[in-house]
């Protein structure tokens, strides 16, 4: 499991005081204000970088960090991921996962079959889909939606399903 989960993404500055646009990749945007720090990883290293402001934008999300107070510092941070510990992370529902934890599971049917490893997941809106990488075989693209998943143990990396006609 990931201890460091992804909540966005620096697209570019904003202005000229050292603000970031951030693209969010979490479901809640608004859990933002909450937070007062992440960690950024800029491909090379991750530092911790407490958050001094927020504000929201269309679809972005605006910070402000402590620290960096000019629009070079923060396009030298262009693309750097913003990550938050486990305990920062939202709290998920039933039947709710992290993204990174499905990622690398290993499939089966629920008629024992070993369907591969989940590569991806994408976000259509109405469901997510897994994409499941099989060896030498087009990836098979399974809905997660209770019809098909009947388990997910990501305690011993598995998850069980059941191919729906016409998924093969």
């Amino acid at each position: 499991m990931e201890d460091l989960l992804q909540v966005g993404v620096i697209t570019s500055p904003h202005g000229v005081r050292g603000e970031a646009n951030v693209f969010p990749t979490t479901d809640d945007p608004a859990r933002f204000k909450k937070l007062k720090s992440v960690h950024l990883d800029d491909g090379k290293n991750v530092r911790i970088a407490a958050i001094q402001s927020v504000k929201f934008f269309k679809n972005m999300v605006i910070l402000k960090f402590e620290g960096i107070d000019d629009r070079d510092a923060i396009e030298k941070l262009r693309q750097a991921k913003l990550l938050v510990t486990r305990e920062n992370a939202v709290e998920l529902g039933k039947d709710e996962y992290f993204i990174a934890d499905l990622i690398d599971l290993q499939v089966f049917s629920d008629e024992g079959e070993n369907l591969g490893r989940i590569s991806d997941v994408l976000q259509t809106g109405a469901n997510d889909v897994y994409v499941i990488s099989r060896d030498g075989e087009k990836d098979l693209l399974v809905p997660a939606i209770k019809e098909c998943v009947r388990a997910v143990d990501i305690e011993h990396g598995q998850m069980t399903v059941h191919l729906l006609p016409g998924l093969r």
